[in-house]
This record gives structure tokens, C-alpha cells and sequence, in this order.
């Protein structure tokens, strides 16, 4: 890299790994960043005086004498920077793809996850169970750690023995060299189409993840797109095609068996035993996605060669991250549920089917998502729904076509107060054992700066449900019924 002219696209938690690391090899890097912004300039600060060049406000054009680019994940391939690299024969990879050719020898090989959905959890279910096993290990990433910085070696990544990878598809777009262990796709579903141009680029890109896998390759029997992706990867010689399901498993499967996590993969005689792992009362939350989740990060543990007491030890030790299918409070006998980073229809449909019945909270920025299919499957689970946000009409409109005996309570406000009321909305059409779920099936930038924002205002109106005295046993009852 001594002496390469590298131009990197993009700052944040991407990018300046990235730069940092190429300037420590010698590259002359210059930096090109859309936005001009306070928090922009204090990141390119350092990088200047470190030696690079940074152009804040202007990520178009080309530098003169680029020899590479390496992007960060949120540009788009259709951007003005890479026509233009594509127009000079100047190659373009991503952060990910720097990591992996910037791997030592000795480098501790990757357990990567993709997945439209679940990614984040599965990838840090899989590191617990690996660190229960007394692996040295970090979960790592598109969960919100650099591999760049993983693999310069730098405390605390300078002794591991295997890496829980989150690879996102803007990742494996840009990271045709990386080779997995093993890889899982978890699911697929229509997601970032905007990004990716299609259905079919964005499943080829998640697909990736099983190229040059060596020992397994995880999929979704109860998704069929995710075994076609097995099909056709070019693996090593000898690796396995490993299915996980919420049923009964069959050879080479991991599945579930009146309510124990068993393989049916990696034990000796796949024909006649199955190895216990664990039981569903050790995964939190025992909701059906999360079991799979669980399933999933079992069968990587176990193709490194996990032994089953790691795998129920590590589930017992692993707890979600906030406003991912989170219980917040019982509030006189209703139990609300913070599932905010279900931003897609996708996610949505698995938070809905793990509660009944439900007064759903929902609504934000649609992303072109339609919502028909979502409300069919759950109209029998929803006792009301409370729809906020900018893109609301579109679910609500759904709801008409498909539960029109559910209330519906329309909030026309779309400022962060509204989740407040909301809440309070929510509070008034459940009963005693019912669940209110924030599970929105829309991104949050239309009122919030975020989904973590978003579910915060969720727990904060929670929080001050709870401090109000306790409804009587009337205030449950419809005006007919009273």
C-alpha cells in the first residue's frame, strides 16, 4: 500500500478506520465526504493532521491520480464517485473487503451472518455461545465495530481465535474476495431495493456470504431463496449445506423437538441421533424469530466445532440490545413491548406473531414498503392499532382492506410528541393481558433522528403510564358495554 494514491468514500465508523489504517501503511488517501458538517469536520481533523487530505461537501468527483477507491457502505454503486472510477479502470472496495486483504497471517477466520433481518442479534447470540465454548471472540462489523480496526490488531482485537461477523448487503456488494468459515443467510425479504436496483441484486449481494465458505452454509428452510443462494455458491470442496427450522429437523438440520433446540448436523450418526443444545426457555425473548435466531447461531457455533453445553450457556448468558423485541413495564395488567428496530414489514410480521392479542403501534416512512400482506397475517392478533408518522395512511388503508372490524386510532401529527399520546391511545383500547407493541414496519426519520430515538420516546411514555394510578376495572369497558 506504500505510495498507493487511495481516495476513501465517506467518514463515520467506516471510513475513518479505513483511512486511519491506510495511512499507517503509507497510502497517500484523500477523503471525500457529502456533507460539511461540525460533526464531518472533527472527524476529518485528526485525519489531516495524520497526513491526509480531506474534501468535506464534495463527494463526486474523482481525485486526480486515484489508483483506488475504498467506500464506505451507504454509497450507492450508481454514484457519481464510481462512474467515474469505473471510467479511469480504478477499482473500488469496500471497508469490509480492505479488512479481509489487510488479514495477517494467523488471522482469526470469520463466522459471518447476513440476513435482511436478525443480524445483529444472531451475530452476538453466536459470539456468546463461542466465548461459553472459552473462545476468545467480539462480535464485529456492520454491528458497529470496524473489521479494519479487527484486523490491524489493535487492543482488544490483537488475540482472538474466530470472528462473529454482521455483514450488511451494502458490505458484500462492495467484498468480492472475503471467505467466510462458514456463512448463514437468515432470511430474505424485500429491503434497500432503492439501493441495489432489484430484488435479484439485493439477494445475489446477501448470497455472497457463502462464497469460499469451508466447513457449512446456514439457511432458512422456512425461506427457499436462502437454500437457492446454497446452490449456487462456490464453496470448498466438502462443505455443507445446513438447513435450521422451527420444526422437527431432518438430516443435516438443526430444529426444534417439543421445545428443545436439537442437531441433527454435527453428531455422529445424522441418520439415527440428535444432539440436545438447549431449551426454548433459555433464549430471551422465546419468540419465534429469536428462535431461529438462536438455531442459526448454533448450527456456526457447532460447524466450528462448539460443544453443545456452550451453545445452551452461551443463549442463557446472550440479552438483546435495546428496542429489539424488548419488554419494557406491565402497566395495570398490560404488558408493552419496545420492538422499534422492526423498521421493514418484514421484521414486523415476526414481532407480531410472537403476541396475541396485540394493540400495535405503527407507522413512520413507508420506504416504498406495501403493507396488504403484513395486516392478512395479523388481523386475527390485533385487538387495535394506533398508526403515527408520515406514511401512516398507507397502513391504515390496509387495515380498512383487511381488518376493518380492528380500531384504529389515526394520530395526524408527526413531531416526537405524538408517541406520547400514542402510548396513551394504546393504553385505552387494551385490556388486562393484552400486549402494546411498538413494532412500526417504517423507518424513523420522519419524526426521529433514529429508531433507538424512537424507541427511547416509546419507553419514556411507558415510563409515565406507569406513574399514573392504576385504571379500575371500568375503564376497560367499551360505552356498550358499560
Amino acid at each position: 500500500m506504500a505510495g498507493l494514491r487511495v481516495t476513501v468514500a465517506g467518514l463515520g465508523v467506516s471510513g475513518v478506520p479505513a483511512a486511519r489504517a491506510l495511512l499507517d501503511l503509507g497510502a497517500e488517501v484523500t477523503v471525500v465526504n457529502g456533507s460539511d458538517t461540525p460533526a464531518a469536520r472533527d472527524q476529518a481533523t485528526p485525519l489531516e493532521k495524520a497526513g491526509a487530505t480531506v474534501r468535506l461537501g464534495d463527494d463526486r468527483q474523482l481525485p486526480d491520480g486515484a489508483q483506488l477507491v475504498v467506500t464506505t457502505p451507504g454509497f450507492r454503486p450508481d454514484s457519481a464517485l464510481f462512474q467515474a472510477a469505473e471510467q479511469a479502470g480504478v477499482p473500488v472496495w469496500g471497508d469490509v473487503e480492505l479488512a479481509w486483504r489487510l488479514r495477517r497471517p494467523g488471522a482469526p477466520p470469520w463466522l459471518a451472518v447476513t440476513g435482511t433481518n436478525g443480524k445483529t442479534t444472531t451475530v452476538r447470540m453466536l459470539a456468546e455461545i463461542l466465548r461459553a465454548a472459552g473462545l476468545r471472540t467480539h462480535a464485529v462489523g456492520n454491528i458497529g465495530v470496524s473489521l479494519v480496526d479487527v484486523v490491524a490488531g489493535q487492543p482488544p482485537y490483537d488475540d482472538l481465535d474466530v470472528l462473529a461477523v454482521e455483514l450488511s448487503s451494502y458490505q458484500l456488494h462492495w467484498a468480492p474476495s472475503v471467505r467466510a468459515h462458514c456463512g448463514a443467510v437468515l432470511n430474505l425479504a424485500p429491503d434497500h431495493l432503492d439501493w441495489h436496483g432489484s430484488m435479484e441484486a439485493y439477494a445475489a449481494d446477501k448470497g455472497r456470504v457463502y462464497e469460499g465458505n469451508q466447513v457449512a452454509c446456514v439457511y432458512n428452510l422456512a425461506d427457499p431463496a436462502t437454500e437457492e443462494l446454497v446452490r449456487r455458491a462456490d464453496v470448498v470442496e466438502g462443505c455443507r449445506a445446513i438447513g435450521f427450522t422451527l420444526g422437527s429437523p431432518g438430516l443435516s438440520q438443526l430444529g426444534l423437538v417439543d421445545g428443545i433446540l436439537v442437531d441433527r448436523a454435527f453428531v455422529p450418526d445424522r441418520q439415527h441421533q440428535a444432539q440436545e443444545l438447549a431449551e426454548v426457555g433459555d433464549i430471551h425473548p422465546p419468540a419465534p424469530h429469536n428462535i431461529a435466531n438462536a438455531l442459526a447461531a448454533a448450527a456456526l457455533a457447532r460447524a466450528f466445532g462448539v460443544p453443545p453445553q456452550a451453545v445452551r450457556d452461551g443463549l442463557r448468558a446472550f440479552r438483546p440490545d435495546a428496542h429489539r423485541i424488548a419488554e419494557v413495564d406491565t402497566v395495570a395488567g398490560v404488558t408493552y413491548v419496545d420492538d422499534s428496530k422492526a423498521t421493514n414489514t418484514h421484521a414486523t410480521e415476526a414481532s407480531l406473531a410472537a403476541y396475541d392479542p396485540i394493540v400495535w403501534i405503527a407507522g413512520g416512512l413507508a420506504k416504498g414498503a406495501t403493507f396488504d400482506d403484513l395486516v392478512r397475517g395479523a388481523a386475527a392478533r390485533l385487538r387495535g392499532a394506533v398508526l403515527i408518522g408520515a406514511d401512516r395512511a398507507l397502513i391504515r388503508e390496509a387495515l380498512e382492506r383487511h381488518a376493518p372490524e380492528v380500531p384504529v386510532v389515526d394520530l395526524d401529527r408527526t413531531d416526537t410528541k405524538a408517541m406520547a399520546e400514542a402510548v396513551r391511545e394504546a393504553a385505552r383500547l387494551a385490556r388486562p393481558g393484552d400486549t402494546v407493541l411498538l413494532a412500526p414496519a417504517c423507518a424513523s426519520m420522519d419524526m426521529f433522528a433514529n429508531y433507538n430515538k424512537r424507541g427511547e420516546a416509546f419507553v419514556a411514555a411507558v415510563g409515565e403510564l406507569a406513574d399514573q394510578p392504576e385504571p379500575t376495572a371500568d375503564s376497560h369497558r367499551t360505552d356498550e358495554e358499560r
